[in-house]
């Protein structure tokens, strides 16, 4: 399995708990410019891989509601 299918395979909170790793890597040690570079294209991918799946969620919730999310607020 390549990583781009592997990533596919990750749940939301599988990716964002992944980048968020990714990221304190990066942060708190030093890395070799090959290592780095390496843990910032995976945290690309899952970055794109969360986007995406936030993006299908929303347009999910905009089907169920019948797009009525932008409708504005009525205040009595």
């Amino acid at each position: 399995m390549n990583e781009t299918s592997e990533i596919a395979q990750l749940t939301y909170e599988q990716a964002l708990a992944e980048l968020e790793t990714i990221v304190s890597m990066l942060e708190s040690e030093q890395r070799s410019l090959e290592e780095a570079l390496s843990l910032f294209e995976r945290g690309q991918a899952l970055t794109q891989h969360c986007t995406n799946l936030l993006d299908k969620a929303e347009l999910k919730i905009r089907q169920l509601s019948g797009d009525k999310l932008d409708a504005p607020v009525v205040e009595d």
